[in-house]
């Protein structure tokens, strides 16, 4: 692979408006690098919560879903590209089972909370959450990737899932929303 990159700043987005993936020009704050910017933020805050302690089996998971985000990126940068696979939907799914088998059963709802870790993951899951309205406003207007809601509400529940093991496996209570305060 070459140089993607030979210079950061280019002076074309002064104007307001950005490139796409295939060629052409947006208004920056279109629906569409809306969608592409939670999309983005979502995959930071995941690379901040691998910097935290966690199982090598999490940390592989969070790895894997960065890429996954990245291509839904691609995708949305250029409408009509398909990078992200349906079987990644059902991978999310069988992580998702096995953490939650290892789970106490919930019978309150929980706050975000407990370790930094499981707090961070609860944070990525409400950007998650945030990313995936976006989308659906984006695909009420054009033509969204067929995979990316499945694929964010999925990663959402798997958050949560995430969030509850990492306090789990770090020995902290989930923090049980006290509905009698």
């Amino acid at each position: 692979m070459g140089h993607r990159l030979s210079k950061i700043y280019t002076r074309t987005g002064d104007d307001g408006t950005t490139g796409l993936g295939d060629g052409s020009r947006v208004e920056k704050d279109s629906a569409r690098v809306e969608a592409l910017g939670c999309v983005d933020e979502l995959n930071a805050l995941l690379g901040v919560l691998l910097t935290e302690p966690m199982s090598e089996q999490i940390s592989q998971c969070l790895t894997a879903i960065q890429h996954d985000l990245f291509d839904l990126g691609g995708e949305l940068s250029i409408p009509g590209h398909q990078l992200l696979q349906a079987h990644r939907v059902e991978a999310l799914e069988q992580v998702l089972d096995d953490l939650n088998a290892t789970l106490s059963p919930l019978r309150e709802f929980i706050l975000p909370g407990g370790t930094r870790a499981a707090a961070l993951c609860h944070l990525a899951r409400t950007v998650c959450r945030r990313a995936e309205r976006v989308l659906i406003a984006l695909h009420r207007q054009q033509a969204t990737p067929p995979i990316a809601l499945p694929y964010l509400n999925r990663l959402s529940d798997l958050l949560f899932v995430i969030a509850r093991h990492l306090n789990h496996s770090s020995g902290a209570p989930d923090v049980l929303w006290n509905h009698q305060k």
